[in-house]
């Protein structure tokens, strides 16, 4: 099986990766229509306003399917932070590396970008993102409930570089 990580758009991201979000985080969480909606309207608007050299965007492929991806949206990086954004795996390919390699891809884009800060929001509970997120230097900076996602969690916050 052929998997490689590449960098860019590719016709049908932005729905699969949608599929991917709300897949998993239906069943683990109980999401529904607002929180995929939010991801495909989110996703569709930053893929739409991408600027080479400015953001960044990697896709898992795997058997010509999409099974991972990570985003980089440098939109405020120089007032609020670059954002972390969109960053999963299918159960196909957990456990390989591959989560390791796709936030390493992003982290380096952004040193090579020289964005002094880098955030992502997230909620309490995804222990296995939040061990890669901390691996690579992110740190939690705020918890509080919320239910920006269509269901109360405990949000957080978390940012590498600049405090």
């Amino acid at each position: 099986m052929s998997t490689t990580i590449k960098e860019g758009y590719v016709p049908g991201c932005i729905g699969r990766i949608v599929q991917l979000h709300a897949n998993y985080y239906s069943v683990a969480n109980g999401f529904g229509v607002a929180f995929e909606a939010k991801v495909a309207r989110e996703l569709a608007e930053f893929c739409q306003n991408y600027q080479s050299g400015r953001d960044g965007i990697w896709l898992v492929h795997r058997n010509g399917n999409i099974e991972g991806s990570v985003v980089i949206d440098g939109t405020h990086a120089s007032t609020s932070g670059a954002h972390l954004r969109w960053f999963i795996t299918t159960e196909a390919i957990r456990g390989q590396g591959l989560g390791t390699q796709l936030l390493a891809k992003a982290v380096e884009f952004v040193q090579v970008c020289s964005y002094r800060k880098t955030f992502l929001w997230t909620f309490s509970g995804l222990d296995a993102a939040r061990h890669l997120y901390e691996s690579h230097k992110f740190r939690l900076v705020h918890e509080s409930p919320g239910n920006q996602w269509g269901s109360l969690v405990t949000e957080q916050r978390f940012e590498r570089g600049e405090a």
